[in-house]
């Protein structure tokens, strides 16, 4: 089977590390041919993802087409699709999800309980909803890895927000933030992930480090699943889907947002889980029967981004004294460069103890710097 992948960052490269396990010929379209995925695909191709021509032309000699990210050319994927290419997930689903907008009342529309929202146009519709405030402002399309958000606690703050099609959505009390993902079969046959626990870096609004499974109570677990299951089955469309959600102080479950491809909170299950997301995905591609989601082990990753100051070739300073650590995995993007906030690479840390994995996780933050 040919398959391609819009998108050649670290994804991409960790499908396609999963992909050797399987009969299939793999295909990337990228602009950048010193992409991660670029030398561990059988064809590459340069290009823009989000051009209609290049992307139909790119698709149309193949036999299923996925993403690894959601910037993509949606027409082109329609009439890709018209023509007898299976797209995973369908182009309707991404189109959906892709826009901030169309998700979030989407959400509304299939009674996912989510956080009361506003969509404004431009600064002006922005200025008069102050008495929303404190709330957090996303642009509806182009924001990714904590770009395109701003949290907006007062009048004074409007002038950050965003002068294009966002949303402004309400500040919740958060207890926890939490992420499920659910592999949905060609036959609409579905199974769940452990949920995941994420603790976000309040200056980057990228992801610190998680812990999975999450520590919740047994109706909270059953909850965000349930929840989760339901959200991703009214897209009406195979794939993988990452569904991230907020536990709030009175316990009640909100989504935040849905991705509707592999996702940074399933990078532990490549160690963790008897079936990772990645050979999950290809499951799903491949039509095989969806693989098994248990645990192994309790683990904790640590994303290794980009240090302040430090923009170039890239340099893993400590990286010796975290490969000597038991029971830990580092995966490093292959990304030549970096620059401040840029996710280079993660590490996979195992065990049965969640404090220990924390403590583990705090040292490879404190070791393993991102330097040039």
């Amino acid at each position: 089977m040919k398959v391609g992948i819009l998108g050649g960052g670290q994804l991409g490269r960790m499908l396609l590390q999963a992909a050797i396990n399987y009969d299939v010929e793999t295909f990337v379209l990228e602009n950048d041919e010193n992409c991660p995925s670029a030398h561990l695909c059988h064809h590459f191709t340069k290009g823009n993802i989000q051009d209609f021509e290049t992307v139909y032309q790119f698709g149309k000699q193949l036999d299923v087409v996925t993403i690894e990210i959601e910037a993509v050319n949606i027409e082109a994927l329609e009439k890709l699709e018209s023509e007898g290419v299976m797209v995973i997930p369908n182009s309707q689903a991404i189109k959906t999800i892709k826009n901030k907008i169309h998700q979030k009342t989407f959400f509304q529309k299939n009674s996912i309980p989510t956080s009361s929202f506003i969509i404004t146009n431009n600064i002006q519709d922005l200025a008069e909803q102050a008495s929303f405030l404190p709330a957090v402002h996303k642009l509806a399309e182009g924001g990714y890895d904590g770009k395109g958000v701003v949290v907006l606690k007062t009048e004074n703050q409007i002038k950050q927000g965003f002068n294009e099609p966002s949303v402004l959505e309400k500040l919740v009390d958060i207890k926890k933030e939490i992420a499920v993902i659910v592999a949905v079969g060609k036959e609409m046959k579905t199974t769940v992930y452990p949920v995941t626990e994420m603790v976000f870096d309040d200056k980057l609004n990228l992801l610190d480090y998680q812990v999975s499974p999450a520590k919740l109570t047994d109706e909270l677990t059953i909850e965000a699943g349930v929840l989760a299951k339901k959200l991703v089955l009214a897209f009406n469309s195979p794939g993988l889907f990452a569904v991230e959600m907020f536990v709030t102080n009175d316990n009640k479950i909100l989504v935040n947002e849905v991705a509707p491809r592999v996702h940074n909170s399933g990078h532990h299950t490549i160690e963790a889980n008897y079936s990772s997301q990645f050979d999950m995905l290809w499951r799903i591609i491949l039509n095989y029967p969806l693989g098994n989601t248990q645990p192994k082990y309790l683990s904790a990753i640590v994303n290794l981004i980009g240090d302040e100051g430090f923009a170039g070739p890239v340099l893993y300073n400590g990286l010796h004294d975290v490969l000597q650590m038991e029971h830990a995995f580092v995966h490093l993007y292959g990304k030549k460069e970096t620059k401040p906030g840029r996710k280079m690479g993660h590490v996979t840390i195992l065990g049965q103890d969640e404090e220990e994995l924390i403590s583990k996780a705090h040292f490879i933050k404190k070791t393993l710097k991102v330097k040039s």
